[in-house]
């Protein structure tokens, strides 16, 4: 069987634009980007200590610091539980660390705040696909897919799922085509898609 790699977002869904104010409060957008270069944004004001919390939580988590950054953003949650981004990569780190209860909890709460974001439906599909339940985590790929057909951190995953925990050939050859034709530079895929077209072409 070959190594599952599913394409998480810790880190790149909390990628800052900041800037200044002397109000007291910072305006924080959040950007999200994947290979084939579509971006999301996020605005919201927080105060300078929030965004300095967050913009630290989302480095320490980059240098696989866990628990703290699972710390950081946590308090970054309690201070700005509108800023989708935080309980986006807090539900990450904390599905990183095993807990995947928490995992969904903080995920879920994203989904509340931002129905039509992508990554938390990408992120949902992940948790998903880790505790078995297979059907859930294709809907919630095909939601990212629904709202954002280029997400390819998605498309990726959909065709994964598909391929080693569905049993659905079709479903992941389609979705390994329309990968690759977007992210050519994915070896493990085109060698995927290849093993699968001769099985499937051996079947008939």
């Amino acid at each position: 069987m070959r190594r599952l790699v599913e394409r998480q977002l810790l880190g790149v869904a909390a990628a800052l634009a900041l800037a200044c104010s002397t109000a007291g409060t910072a305006p924080v957008q959040t950007s999200v980007r994947d290979p084939g270069g579509f971006t999301i944004t996020e605005k919201l004001r927080v105060s300078g200590e929030v965004r300095a919390d967050f913009e630290r939580g989302v480095q320490i988590l980059q240098q696989d610091q866990v628990e703290e950054g699972i710390a950081l953003l946590a308090r970054v949650t309690e201070a700005a539980p509108n800023l989708t981004a935080a309980h986006i990569d807090l539900g990450i780190a904390r599905a990183r660390a095993g807990d995947l209860e928490g995992a969904a909890a903080s995920l879920e709460k994203a989904r509340e705040l931002s129905p039509g974001h992508p990554v938390v439906h990408n992120e949902l599909g992940i948790l998903y696909r880790r505790t078995g339940r297979f059907e859930d985590a294709r809907r919630s790929y095909e939601k990212a897919l629904a709202l954002y057909p280029d997400f390819h951190f998605a498309r990726r995953n959909l065709a994964i799922l598909c391929d080693l925990y569905l049993g659905d050939v079709g479903c992941a050859i389609e979705n390994y085509a329309v990968y690759l034709q977007a992210v050519t530079d994915d070896a493990e895929a085109a060698i995927w898609i290849t093993d699968l077209r001769a099985q499937s072409n051996g079947k008939e």
